[in-house]
């Protein structure tokens, strides 16, 4: 299978019409039947494949940094009678058990983008169910604000994957109806057991739609709330947009390396390891407000982040042998901790504030990728602020003590607040659960640690000695590179899911693990499964 690349950008959208008006932005769903990842499926009817997603999570980036104007984004269908069929059967089906959990993951991780953008940067979605809503495009209509659905006597609204594949909707669908809906479960159950689904007043008595319309008023109703949504946002007025340009990558097939501008992927494709090395800012990176702008998708904390966020994708898709993944830094801290107080301080402006929605949510990507992550603290690294919270992601991290190379780690105030993880906690109060005197100290730190004050004050796991660091890494990473990877994959879901539960911590704890063992079993993807045999004549 060719390579999935991320970037893209809306004049190369094939499946989606991205237009402004004023306060308000229209994403027109209009997917091209044969312009999926692989020729051997056809997306009808507005049904979806991972190239249809890749552009909807490109559109909703680019709305919060480059279009600071937009208040409300409406959802709707340029297909008439069809709003969304939902994630393609044809295209599950034929697809790897690998790709297929790792295609919820990241339709899961859109919708979320939906919400937090909803939640911190003032932009409402409204969904405009303008024909039969089905599946994956309920889920993507129950990830916005609010939904109107026409009133059309045919247009209904289903969650069909239970009685018509054995498998579950795979897209928060089931969670968001009773958790963020609240819709009773015994009628959540009706529903999700109804392949025709559920249609106009009764889809508004249940709660499974906000407001239903006539065709002929439908267009009205929906830019008439639209505009009553806007008018509660706190984006701003008169300000031009961030372009987020284009990440350019050199790829050196000989080394089996990817190299960005601070982030560089070297494979062992062998030993099923990768090191991913984040770099630090120059020294003198911008700190006033109109210089961290003039910088633009440039400026640190926002192009390193991005980086990441391709070598991850990169990761997860086009490398399902890699089993371990080695994370390592390099530069200057006091860069680093600069950058991290820059943003701290210009925090209230709306577009400091995308920046660091942004990184949140890669470190959330970083929380939710299947892979064993050990984070190696040594000399030249910097392990400060905002990359601390890779080693504090990681599964281990490992600080090499050696007197004669001293090497530290530092925390800044992104350790302390804004880059929460899917629980609702920062990595510092997951990290320190049930240990309120433990986090009272590490919050109070303000100073470099160095290896054994760091053990102790619990912020790495092991300060091997110059004599035993290679050794006890190399055994480290064979170890997990050669242990089965479906269960190093549970146990990480498990383990890295500590605190609170959440609306997103079920989605990623709990319905990936189901979904995961759902797409192995034979009534579901064996040669007579329903994604099998599903659309074939004379199946059973």
């Amino acid at each position: 299978m060719m390579a999935i690349h991320f970037d893209t950008h809306p004049d190369r959208y094939r499946h989606w019409r991205l237009t402004f008006d004023g306060p308000v932005a229209t994403l027109g769903m209009a997917v091209v039947e044969d312009g999926g990842l692989r020729p051997d499926y056809v997306l009808k009817l507005n049904s979806y494949d991972l190239s249809v997603d890749i552009e909807l999570a490109d559109a909703v980036r680019r709305i919060r940094f480059e279009h600071p104007e937009v208040r409300t984004v409406v959802l709707k269908s340029l297909i008439d009678g069809a709003f969304c069929s939902g994630a393609n059967i044809f295209m599950l089906g034929s697809s790897t058990h690998a790709f297929k959990v790792n295609f919820c993951k990241f339709t899961n991780e859109t919708r979320l983008a939906f919400e937090d953008a909803s939640a911190h940067s003032g932009i409402k979605f409204l969904c405009a169910v303008n024909g039969a809503c089905a599946g994956g495009g309920y889920e993507l209509a129950l990830a916005c604000d609010e939904i109107l659905l026409i009133d059309d006597g045919s247009s209904a609204v289903s969650l069909p994957e239970v009685p018509l594949l054995a498998v579950l909707p795979g897209t928060g669908g089931l969670t968001r109806v009773v958790d963020k809906r609240k819709i009773r479960r015994d009628l959540a159950d009706v529903f999700c057991t109804v392949a025709e689904g559920v249609r106009g007043r009764r889809a508004k008595e249940w709660g499974l739609v906000d407001e239903i319309a006539p065709r002929s008023k439908f267009e009205e109703v929906v830019a008439a709330r639209a505009l009553e949504l806007a008018s509660h946002s706190d984006r701003p007025e008169g300000e031009a947009g961030i372009e987020l340009a284009p990440l350019e990558c050199e790829v050196d097939e000989d080394a089996d390396t990817m190299t960005w501008r601070f982030v560089t992927l070297t494979l062992d494709r062998p030993g099923r390891i990768a090191r991913l090395e984040i770099r630090a800012p120059e020294a003198d990176g911008p700190a006033e407000l109109a210089s961290m702008k003039a910088a633009g998708s440039d400026l640190w904390a926002l192009r390193a982040f991005r980086e990441l966020d391709a070598a991850l994708l990169h990761l997860r898709f086009n490398l399902p042998e890699i089993g371990a993944l080695a994370m390592t830094t390099a530069g200057d801290a006091d860069a680093v901790l600069a950058a991290d107080e820059a943003l701290l301080q210009h925090a209230g402006d709306w577009w400091v504030r995308e920046v660091l929605h942004h990184m949140k949510g890669v470190l959330k990507r970083l929380d939710v990728t299947a892979r064993t992550m050990f984070a190696l603290i040594e000399p030249g690294s910097c392990f400060a602020g905002s990359l601390l919270e890779l080693a504090f992601a990681a599964d281990r991290a490992y600080m090499l003590d050696d007197p004669d190379r001293p090497v530290s780690v530092s925390l800044s105030g992104l350790n302390k607040g804004p880059l929460t993880m899917g629980n609702g906690l920062t990595r510092l109060q997951t990290r320190f659960l049930g240990l309120p005197d433990k986090l009272a100290e590490a919050l109070a730190l303000d100073e470099p640690l160095e290896s054994l004050d760091a053990l102790d004050a619990g912020l790495v796991t092991f300060a091997p000695d110059d004599i035993d660091w290679d050794d006890e890494i190399r055994m480290a990473l064979e170890e997990r590179a050669c242990q089965s990877p479906d269960a190093l994959t549970g146990m990480e879901a498990n383990l890295r899911f500590a605190g609170p539960e959440t609306l997103e911590t079920k989605i990623f704890g709990r319905l990936s693990a189901w979904q995961n063992w759902i797409f192995q079993r034979p009534n579901a993807v064996g040669e007579k499964g329903a994604l099998s045999v599903y659309g074939k004549a004379g199946a059973r």
